[in-house]
């Protein structure tokens, strides 16, 4: 085979492998998904022409180089240097929720949403470089070191963050149980950065609990996992059996999850084929999803907990209830977490995480970067905490029993 066939071979193979990555993401048509159950991951297979304005063998030309010049090159793994390609692709959109994670950090993200897992116990983002601590699980070691949503983690055991991808630092972060890392935050408020030391522990998240607090019930939801929607109907169903006068529902530090099990969470108040999120495409196409059932818990009030930590699912479901007027919404303005995301496979295992849609209330308040404002605002601070008083929750009784 000659050399001029040779490279206009591999020129072809570099079309259709790059052209299907830089579409991948663009496929719209789940149904509001931010991790659906059910979802199977498509494996992606597109064939279309490259765009006329791009010239995609710079990217054979840069591998050449590297190839050729890069002392130590017999050393690397080629495949990394994909990887590490798709990264820089992803990256460059700007969107801190498209990610690439490997075959093995997929298995690792699917993890995350079972309930058991070895780490910190904090839900974190990518954003400028960095990584924002979006909420602390209740009862981790986060929680327990005093990291606090939007926290800014810059380093990880003294390495700057900025030098790392949003993978590499997350596994920096994760570790065996026992072990220690110190991450250095950057807080509102505090004049200097800070080192926080973490001890990992085995993170097992029920992710709902629930008892009487007088005669009314207090129901916490620390996420949207495997076991929320079981778990919350039973709280529900304890609150019934205890004739509770009403329900609080404490959304604080939940950091979201499947978005099925919000909706379903909100058609426990509110009536059936009531509209709870809007998905917005990119064409500007919209979508609903609906309650299902005839409530169970309809006539008695509800008040729902949220704070800086409440985030995706969380707001969906606080932003629903406002809408509806169902409740009071009290505490913190919530996170401002508002796109979808869904994961797209690659043939070799490896995934796409990539933002496909923005989620609106009922009443098409946007959500993203705006989060939801509390009907009653109450702050709740360090001397708070270290007091053992809860100011906001005390709030939330007083407005049920009203």
């Amino acid at each position: 085979m000659n050399k001029p066939f040779k490279k206009l071979l591999k020129f072809i193979s570099i079309i259709v492998f790059i052209a299907a990555i830089y579409l991948a993401g663009f496929a719209i048509g789940h149904r509001n998904i931010e991790f659906e159950k059910n979802f199977i991951p498509k494996i992606i297979n597109t064939e279309l022409g490259k765009p006329s304005d791009v010239d995609f063998s710079l990217f054979w030309d840069a591998y050449d180089v590297i190839k050729g010049r890069f002392f130590g090159f017999e050393n690397v793994k080629v495949q990394n240097i994909v990887y590490g390609a798709i990264s820089g692709m992803l990256d460059s959109l700007g969107d801190a929720h498209t990610i690439f994670m490997t075959k093995e950090e997929a298995k690792q993200f699917g993890e995350d949403l079972s309930g058991k897992f070895d780490g910190i116990g904090a839900e974190i983002e990518a954003q400028n470089g960095y990584l924002v601590i979006v909420a602390p699980l209740v009862g981790s070691p986060a929680e327990k070191a005093g990291l606090e949503p939007k926290d800014i983690i810059v380093k990880i055991d003294g390495n700057d963050v900025s030098n790392m991808t949003f993978s590499e630092a997350i596994n920096k972060i994760r570790g065996k149980k026992g072990s220690i890392v110190t991450l250095t935050i950057v807080r509102a408020g505090l004049d200097a950065a800070k080192e926080v030391q973490v001890k990992r522990d085995t993170i097992v998240v029920k992710s709902v609990q629930y008892e009487m607090k007088d005669d009314i019930a207090y129901i916490k939801l620390n996420q949207f996992g495997d076991d929320t929607l079981d778990l919350f109907n039973e709280g529900i169903d304890f609150a019934v059996r205890k004739n509770a006068k009403g329900v609080i529902v404490d959304l604080r530090n939940n950091p979201g999850g499947y978005l099925q099990d919000a909706v379903d969470a909100v058609n426990i108040f509110i009536d059936k084929g009531k509209v709870v999120v809007i998905e917005r495409g990119r064409e500007g196409t919209e979508s609903t999803s609906t309650t299902r059932s005839t409530p169970k818990f309809k006539d008695k009030p509800i008040v729902v907990l949220v704070n800086k930590g409440s985030a995706s699912s969380s707001e969906i479901f606080a932003g629903a209830i406002q809408d509806y007027k169902r409740g009071k919404i009290v505490g913190e303005k919530t996170y401002g977490k508002g796109s979808v995301q869904t994961l797209e496979e690659l043939k070799d295992g490896s995934k796409i995480k990539v933002t496909i849609a923005e989620w609106l209330t009922p009443n098409k308040r946007q959500i993203d970067k705006k989060g939801i404002e509390p009907d009653v605002a109450v702050s709740l601070s360090k001397e708070d905490k270290d007091a053992g008083k809860d100011p906001q929750l005390d709030k939330a009784m007083e407005e049920v029993k009203r």
